[in-house]
């Protein structure tokens, strides 16, 4: 049996590509820390997820 992939939180419909040293997957991301503690990035990811929602609704990637 394989292990679901876990997605990326801030590239919305990517899977976590463990695109940092020393990470084992978006818990332990630096990245993923530093945009949800920043109110203006954070508020900007979910401009990015409602668009991403949004295009995967009307059939469009």
């Amino acid at each position: 049996m394989s292990r679901p992939v876990p997605m990326c939180p801030i590239r919305p419909g990517e899977p976590c590509t463990l695109c940092q040293a020393y990470v084992s997957g978006p818990e332990d991301c630096q990245t993923v820390r530093l945009v949800m503690e920043d109110d203006e990035l954070r508020a900007e990811l979910a401009v990015k997820r409602r668009e991403y929602r949004e295009r995967r609704a009307s059939g469009r990637r």
